[in-house]
């Protein structure tokens, strides 16, 4: 199991600056949920995004640090549900860590 000082998303970041992040509008904190409507912007009347992912380059508006380097998601308590899906050493952690030349994780996140 991965602590705090082990956390190898604390020093990589890649996800956040790789992926669209689409959710429930019904996650947002004017609507019942936790997420800062602030971050999000509407993409219709059921879905919302978080800021900054659907650029060309895509980075989370909630991301704060260095890519590869220390990373931390300013709103890691109420991130969305794709954020809370997505787990270090998924086939999309690789591919995020790929894009950003990182080097892959692979079964040593395994054994933390």
């Amino acid at each position: 199991m991965t602590t705090p000082a082990t956390n190898p998303c604390q020093s990589c970041g890649a996800c956040c600056a790789s992926y669209r992040v689409d959710f429930s509008v019904f996650e947002l904190d004017d609507r019942g949920g936790r997420v800062p409507g602030g971050l999000a912007v509407d993409v219709n009347d059921t879905i919302a995004r978080m800021r900054g992912t659907d650029h060309a380059r895509p980075r989370c508006a909630a991301l704060t640090g260095r890519i590869g380097e220390k990373v931390a998601c300013g709103i890691y308590e109420w991130r969305p549900n794709p954020c809370h899906e997505l787990q270090a050493g998924s086939d999309a952690c690789e591919r995020a860590r790929a894009r950003h030349g990182l080097p892959a994780l692979g079964d040593a996140i395994r054994l933390l």
